[in-house]
């Protein structure tokens, strides 16, 4: 088993949702705008975007963090990148009229963008094992590391979820597994955030100018 065939399977999967609901919140797997727009604010919090700022959305959909960032009066550049090519065409068609920004569904034309953020991509597992799902994600969070100059956040379904609410087919996170495994590998300033109304947390990952670990 390799990581592609992993990522295979979850394109596959929200690609299917797309067909099934269209761009909107379920199109995505999310239950409601609500809730996305929550997780959207936690990713960003922590950052100081600002006009001249480019943010990499990394697993894009089809684009409703950039929704999001418009609707704050953000009008940083905003480049979505989703290896479904259904979710490309769905944000170009979405945001056509948007100027500051770019659909991308091929991996290598990506460049470092100052900030990037994962919403909801480590959440389906697709019948892989933990430890199989486990090193997807690490690999991804390598990829993103590596093309983030200032910062990256991400969030992910949390262990301390009500057991009864818990789905087999999901990916439920160690939060202090992956806050560790950041701290050692990505930057000495990392944020978890654990304090919002969603079963989940985010992370992120702040960079100095020197990469200081």
């Amino acid at each position: 088993m390799s990581t592609d065939t992993v990522l295979e399977s979850v394109v596959a999967y929200y690609a299917e949702k797309l067909s099934q609901h269209g761009p909107v919140p379920r199109g995505v797997d999310w239950k409601n705008s609500e809730s996305q727009e929550l997780r959207f604010h936690q990713l960003i919090r922590l950052w100081n975007l600002k006009s001249d700022s480019t943010i990499l959305d990394f697993g894009c959909g089809y684009g409703a963090l950039l929704d999001f960032l418009r609707n704050q009066k953000n009008d940083c550049h905003y480049v979505g990148y989703d290896a479904a090519i259904e979710m490309i065409t769905a944000g170009r068609n979405a945001h056509s009229e948007d100027k500051n920004s770019v659909f991308e569904n091929e991996r290598a034309s990506l460049k470092p963008a100052h900030y990037a953020a994962a919403s909801g991509l480590f959440n389906v597992r697709c019948g892989f094992s933990d430890s199989q799902f486990e090193e997807f994600v690490l690999r991804t969070l390598h990829e993103i590391d590596e093309l983030s100059e200032r910062g990256f956040s991400f969030n992910m379904l949390t262990k301390y979820s009500d057991s009864h609410l818990m789905r087999e087919d999901l990916y439920y996170a160690d939060p202090a597994f992956f806050f560790d495994y950041c701290k050692k590998n990505f930057s000495r300033k990392v944020a978890l955030l654990h304090d919002y109304e969603l079963f989940e947390f985010t992370i992120v990952v702040s960079k100095s100018a020197s990469r200081d670990k």
